[in-house]
């Protein structure tokens, strides 16, 4: 007799196989807005509403109890060939208004005017106080079974596949802002595993600005734009911010990370996620361990160079929810691996003098090292914002059996805070039965009624204990899976509104991550304090602020105050010795070119069967190619034509990773200031080639981009003042070394001897 599957693991098993499944065409471009091309007339055939494209998927089907419903996903969706009223009925007009004659009133009457208008006028739901920016995916968490020792989550067991989303988002900034600001992003990861939802919300710095979950209110409020003005949006780079930093000095550490690198990352597919506090795990045995969760990118972390993020919030401020879509599209999954670094759950949760409970601080992973216990691969993209990046609800009081809490102050705020904004955002308690936010679990929790209740609740007795419902629900022991926190001792102490002494070091922290950059990495957090200070109008903020930066190190005070143009003040608290963390550095590793934009720039003159070679080559190792011409359309004929992606009005240096020169295109027809004011009319006439193609390689060898040439494209670099010999050029006669080579520098990231730091 074979064993019956779980219900509930059974279509779990469905989930991953439909996802597997979903495996892109070969050699597709992405980003095609639907799944079949458009016809130039107006469709006038009725037909069935389109499927979603190959790279999307929905919610699970499950009820708003947790049941599995074995629904298809796209009757989920609306169905019908003919547009209808929101109950059903066929509609013959919707453009105009019922009227009395063709210039008369509307009519009161109008059923359709007044639905139509009603719900569009009530369409948005407030967005979130933080983290409205957002872009999400679905995926597949995989456990490695390594975690057994310390955890009994189900979810962790080896081999175990649990359907993931993920939102990625921005702190500050409003829904409309840039994806591209230097900012916090959230990394907030809903695990729907057998024995509830798990929400792992944490951020792409491991690290807070503050230490108790009271001051939350106070570093927003001072992040946001300035209540008067409502500027500046999405940024820190103002007075109010720097205002409340300098003052709260235990911001300090997490500061310095987000004027770092790791304030404008590259991609959000090459970004770091940290669960930031120390939660504690149990084992099978009731063991418990101290631990911190780490989401290692498995393309590497890699960041913008300002510039090319001021460049590209103005070009595409979508760009990065357009990389992860596309990628996705792509077929190129970004995946992380999940780690813990693990600590004895000792009285004092103190390792290596570092405390444990303060959000301020790390544990270096040369004092305990990332052990990975699981593999998570996004390779779904949902099918409607609104319904899924929108609505998904996280917690981080919802956990499973064998993950638990502990008495960080700002997680133990969080606890509170998460469930109370979501009742505001969604409209009432029950946000949880809403398609992305369903758990894949049985529910019946005796909550009942409030707004939007979806679930038709049976029985006279939703409560416990009760004899009129046969005394259902039951009570579950621990052997039943029940979730039973660890019976942690509370010390006695007396009431206060305090804090321990071990969080009163706020610069020990930040000179260790100062002192792990490289003089590259140290050169941009000098450019970006420099700039975000010079952007305060206050002088005593600035000085303030450098006093701040002495307690640091006296060289990063030194070159920030002489951009600022002000004298370098004594430290408060001397700079004490730190031993170098290079796990913290971004620099010097080599990463999967997965999913990598190269332009292929040619005018189609070139030899075009070398392009069309190149472009298939790009595709065979996991990268996307995207042809620049002058103009758009094809080239080479009806045969094998070469679509051209962009043109050189279209283009821009920031988003691609790579640029291989075919040839050197002269000025297109529409090259000329008056048409593009990228364009240096007197450059066009001198170098007898298109300004905005010089212009365009010029900024991503200034952004450190590998470039590759072959044949008459030698002549741009030229013509662009640029040495051949540079790091990261590669010439030759032969395209497919030329590509092979550039192929190797993206493993890098970028070429990072072309920088020449002063300090």
């Amino acid at each position: 007799m074979t064993e019956k599957k779980n219900p509930v693991a059974a279509a779990a098993e469905k989930v991953v196989e439909k996802v597997q499944e979903a495996v892109p065409p070969p050699n597709e471009i992405p980003g095609a807005p639907s799944p079949e091309v458009a016809s130039v007339k107006e469709p006038a055939e009725p037909r069935e509403p389109l499927p979603p494209k190959h790279d999307q998927r929905g919610p699970d089907t499950y009820s708003p109890t947790g049941h599995p419903t074995g629904v298809p996903q796209g009757d989920m969706a609306q169905g019908g060939a003919y547009l209808t009223t929101a109950q059903g009925a066929r509609l013959y007009e919707t453009d105009h208004s019922l009227k009395a004659g063709s210039r008369g009133p509307v009519l009161l009457q109008d059923h359709h005017l007044r639905e139509k208008i009603t719900h569009f006028d009530h369409e948005r739901i407030p967005e979130r106080v933080v983290h409205a920016r957002g872009a999400a995916a679905h995926g597949v968490f995989k456990g490695y079974g390594t975690a057994g020792g310390i955890s009994k989550a189900a979810f962790l067991g080896k081999d175990a596949e649990t359907p993931v989303f993920v939102r990625f988002s921005t702190v500050l900034g409003s829904r409309g802002s840039a994806d591209t600001v230097r900012d916090t992003r959230g990394f907030a990861t809903k695990f729907y595993t057998d024995e509830g939802v798990f929400d792992l919300v944490g951020n792409n710095i491991p690290v807070f600005f503050i230490q108790d979950a009271i001051k939350f209110p106070d570093v927003i409020h001072a992040g946001k734009p300035h209540p008067d003005r409502e500027i500046p949006q999405a940024q820190s780079a103002h007075d109010t911010f720097w205002d409340f930093v300098t003052l709260h000095t235990e911001a300090t550490h997490h500061t310095l990370w987000n004027m770092s690198d790791r304030g404008i990352p590259r991609s959000y597919r090459m970004m770091e996620g940290f669960g930031v506090h120390t939660f504690r795990l149990v084992n099978a045995e009731g063991a418990t361990t101290l631990v911190k969760f780490h989401w290692k990118p498995k393309l590497g972390v890699h960041s913008l160079v300002w510039e090319e993020a001021q460049i590209t919030a103005g070009m595409d401020p979508d760009f990065h929810r357009r990389d992860l879509a596309d990628a996705i599209e792509a077929g190129a999954f970004p995946q992380w691996e999940l780690g813990v670094q693990t600590f004895p759950d000792t009285e004092d949760q103190m390792f290596e003098g570092i405390d444990l409970l303060d959000p301020t601080k790390i544990v270096p992973e040369e004092l305990a090292p990332v052990q990975p216990i699981g593999l998570m691969t996004l390779n779904a993209n949902p099918s409607n914002y609104f319904a899924e990046t929108e609505q998904v609800a996280f917690h981080v009081g919802h956990v499973v059996p064998g993950i638990d809490f502990t008495d960080d102050p700002l997680l133990q705020g969080r606890l509170f805070s998460y469930l109370d904004t979501q009742i505001s955002r969604l409209g009432g308690p029950n946000f949880g039965q809403l398609p992305i936010n369903r758990t894949h679990t049985p529910v019946n929790d005796m909550l009942r009624d409030g707004m939007h209740q979806t679930a038709v609740h049976r029985g006279v007795a939703p409560y416990h204990p009760n004899s009129l419902d046969g005394g259902c629900p039951f009570l579950a022991g621990e052997d039943a899976g029940a979730f039973v926190e660890v019976p942690a001792e509370v010390p006695a102490a007396r009431k206060v509104r305090d804090a321990a002494a071990s969080f009163d070091d706020h610069f020990s922290q930040a000179r260790l991550f100062w002192l792990s950059m490289s003089p590259t990495e140290r050169e941009h957090i000098v450019a970006a304090y420099t700039f975000e200070l010079g952007k305060c109008w206050e002088q005593a903020v600035k000085e303030r602020a450098l006093t701040v930066l002495a307690n640091i190190d006296t060289d990063l005070c030194a070159q920030v105050a002489a951009g600022l143009g002000l004298p370098v003040p004594e430290a408060s608290v001397p700079p004490v010795d730190a031993e170098p963390s290079p796990a913290l550095s971004q620099v010097g590793g080599e990463w999967p070119v997965d999913g990598r934009v190269v332009g292929i720039v040619t005018d189609g003159a070139d030899d075009l069967d070398t392009v069309r070679t190149v472009r298939q080559a790009v595709l065979d190792v996991g990268m996307v190619p995207l042809v620049v011409a002058p103009a758009g359309g094809t080239l080479g004929g009806d045969a094998d034509p070469v679509v051209v992606q962009r043109t050189f009005t279209t283009a821009r240096s920031v988003e691609f990773d790579a640029i291989l020169l075919a040839g050197a295109p002269t000025p297109a027809p529409d090259a000329y200031g008056a048409r593009d004011a990228k364009v240096d009319d007197n450059a066009a006439a001198v170098t007898g080639m298109d300004p905005r193609l010089l212009l365009m390689v010029t900024e991503a060898y200034r952004h450190g981009k590998a470039i590759g040439v072959w044949g008459e494209g030698g002549s741009v670099l030229e013509a662009a003042g640029l040495p051949a010999d540079s790091a990261g050029v590669v010439t030759g006669e032969s395209a497919s070394s030329v590509l092979e080579a550039v192929t190797g520098l993206l493993g890098g990231h970028r070429a990072w001897d072309r920088f020449t730091p002063a300090l």
